[in-house]
């Protein structure tokens, strides 16, 4: 971020009004290091060089006046924690998954519950307060067939530090999973303040799929905005082309771009649905916008969010059960997922559910909201 934006001292960058500012540190390797192609490495090359380099950061701070009052921290980084308890600061952790997510982890790292093992990979699993997950609806990065490990033990490094928080700040509402944060609130102390904006990514999809789900939109002839996002330069992946013709027979029915502003694209009156790959940021945003999905999930706590968007919300199609599934999803899956979302029987169950987890999300952020409350509150203490 530093070099994106010609950082060269340690000076905070101001955003926007100067209320939120932006600071940085080195890692300590140089930008062609091939460890950095290593994830479980660098993740561990980021906590040596960053408690050193966050806590000078804090001191520099209040030398200037401008004392650090509370650390926030995000699931990945537990260590930072640390840095806090160092220098007596309280700290909290903004929790960016569901709470259903979390009650997972949770159990997971307690050994509260059975999850599926190296011997035994298929088993379903049941959690307090939540539907069945089958086994390849936990969090993928629990399951051991993940080849995300690293990612997993620093997820779980948050729970073994769980009592250095004051609080778990939570990107949900409490409307929207009432039994659960309840639940989970028995254990730590649980403050709801989303839904939280902010863009999520995209994932790749395979060549082959990308052709699926063209052929579904012409055989469905349903009208879309399709953002598929070029790879990056440094992935070596190679840009995919559409079918020959593709553009020429939707002709004014489609519009295929790179990028497009996620939340006004969500927010306008035509959009009947929204197929996402049920990231929480997207998932929010969908719900807080009223908009039905058509549930792509991939990985991580993606497959969790999908269970949630068709089972319990009610506002989603399944499309697929994951990575852990191994397939391309057919054209006629696809366009019968499509036709089920914007114009079948289905249909208006979907965007009435939808809607209604729209006003509740309106009703949890404005001004005595649940969700407004929780920050006031937190903000207080």
């Amino acid at each position: 971020m530093a070099k994106a934006n010609n950082i060269t001292d340690d000076h905070p960058i101001p955003v926007g009004d100067g209320f939120l500012q932006f600071g940085s540190f080195e890692d300590g390797w140089d930008d062609d290091d091939p460890r950095r192609a290593h994830l479980d490495q660098y993740m561990h090359q980021l906590e040596l060089a960053g408690k050193p380099a966050i806590s000078a950061m804090i001191e520099r701070y209040a030398e200037q006046n401008r004392p650090v009052s509370c650390f926030i921290n995000n699931p990945f980084i537990p260590w930072a924690s640390d840095v806090a308890e160092s220098l007596g600061i309280p700290s909290a952790m903004l929790w960016v998954q569901s709470c259903a997510c979390f009650a997972a982890y949770y159990h997971y790292n307690h050994g509260l519950v059975t999850f599926p093992t190296e011997t035994d990979p298929e088993i379903d699993v049941q959690l307090p307060s939540m539907p069945l997950l089958k086994h390849d609806e936990v969090p993928s990065f629990l399951h051991p067939s993940t080849p995300y490990a690293c990612l997993r033990t620093a997820i779980l490094g948050q729970f073994k530090k769980l009592d250095k928080q004051f609080c778990v700040l939570m990107d949900t509402f409490q409307e929207l999973e009432p039994e659960i944060v309840e639940y989970m609130s028995k254990f730590c102390l649980i403050k709801t303040v989303g839904p939280l904006f902010k863009y999520p990514e995209v994932p790749n999809n395979t060549i082959q799929q990308v052709d699926e789900i063209a052929e579904a939109l012409l055989a469905t002839g349903i009208s879309y905005l399709w953002v598929m996002k070029p790879p990056a330069k440094e992935s070596g992946l190679p840009i995919h082309t559409l079918p020959e013709g593709f553009l020429e027979k939707v002709g004014d029915n489609g519009k295929v771009v790179q990028w497009s502003p996620q939340d006004k694209v969500l927010i306008h009156p035509s959009v009947s649905c929204f197929v996402s790959h049920c990231g929480w940021n997207s998932t929010m945003e969908a719900l807080s916008c009223g908009v039905p999905i058509v549930a792509f999930p991939q990985w991580g706590d993606q497959v969790t969010d999908a269970v949630y968007l068709v089972d319990v919300f009610k506002t989603g199609v399944r499309m697929g059960r994951g990575e852990a599934e191994n397939r391309i999803i057919p054209k006629e899956e696809v366009a019968k997922c499509f036709v089920e979302a914007t114009v079948g029987p289905k249909a208006k169950d979907l965007k009435r559910n939808a809607l209604k987890w729209k006003a509740a999300a309106e009703a949890a952020m404005a001004g005595g909201g649940s969700s407004d409350r929780n920050i006031q509150a937190f903000i207080n203490e």
